[in-house]
């Protein structure tokens, strides 16, 4: 008599990834409904769904939608003095700065901060050092280059930044592989991360921002001068799902307290990302629910 495999998971696992591939074309729909069934079934945990429902909204999402805006870029200028901008470099602790000419929209490259350590053990170098024997070559991408596209490009280049122009040719932002990366795996923190308006909102225009999910609603409230309620929650991210009443997808919106919020990532348990839009004709007002 044939051996019953029907209450076997591993056997019914290997059944739905058989049909899936077997069968007609399915949608990403369908892809995300099977793998969350596989989560349901202790078949794969919620981490590595949220990996895999990371990567496939990747492949929707846009450089802009995540870039470092302009105005918090932190960039030298090619004719700075080293004692000038060496104080700003220790500060931010960062490893890669956007090196600019006298035109804000001329990129001449992109300068290591590890370069700089010459500087350190011997300060006499300072009056011949020259950004321009420093630089690296700066990698230029538009704002409507995708994520899966770019992040490709970043290992096949072995970039680890990109320079963001938009259609005019005018500086956007940047973009950082870690940027990227943390819209599949998740925040990525370090000890230099500092955790600040600057840090968790971005400002795509006069009408738009992304923010990241897990900003207290304190200080959310703070930047854009609303009274959104934070007695049942502490982030915008819980705050919108209570809206939905369930996890939202991607693109999907809700109107609170005089905005707009958008999903734009989102994983197997969780709001990462979201676009935030004042409504022009709604006051900024608490939520009563």
């Amino acid at each position: 008599m044939p051996e019953d495999h029907s209450d076997n998971p591993g056997r019914s696992w290997l059944d739905r990834i058989t049909q899936f591939f077997s069968g007609e074309p399915r949608t990403r729909e369908d892809l995300t409904e099977m793998m969350r069934d596989l989560r349901d079934r202790d078949i794969i945990d919620v981490d590595t769904l949220g990996i895999i429902e990371g990567a496939l909204q990747v492949a929707d999402m846009q450089v802009r939608e995540i870039m470092i805006p302009r105005t918090q870029m932190i960039s030298i200028r090619a004719t700075a003095d080293p004692r000038d901008f060496l104080p700003v470099i220790i500060e931010c602790a960062h490893s890669r700065f956007p090196v600019l000419g006298d035109d804000p929209d001329e990129v001449i490259g992109v300068l290591l901060a590890k370069d700089l350590l010459p500087l350190a053990l011997d300060p006499t170098r300072m009056e011949r050092f020259s950004i321009k024997d420093h630089v690296r070559q700066a990698f230029i991408i538009p704002e409507s280059k995708r994520l899966d596209s770019l992040l490709r490009d970043f290992r096949i280049n072995r970039n680890h930044m990109a320079i963001v122009v938009n259609e005019y040719g005018g500086i956007a932002g940047l973009v950082t592989i870690e940027d990227v990366l943390e819209q599949i795996v998740g925040e990525i923190e370090d000890e230099t991360d500092v955790e600040d308006d600057d840090y968790l909102i971005k400002g795509i225009n006069k009408d738009e921002y992304t923010v990241k999910a897990l900003i207290p609603i304190e200080d959310f409230n703070e930047h854009f001068d609303s009274e959104l309620n934070d007695e049942e929650f502490d982030t915008i991210g819980g705050l919108v799902m209570q809206q939905f009443g369930r996890l939202p997808e991607r693109n999907e919106f809700v109107e609170l307290g005089g905005f707009r919020f958008t999903v734009l990532n989102s994983d197997g348990r969780t709001i990462r990302l979201l676009r935030v839009t004042p409504l022009q004709d709604a006051p900024v007002m608490a939520d009563d629910g």
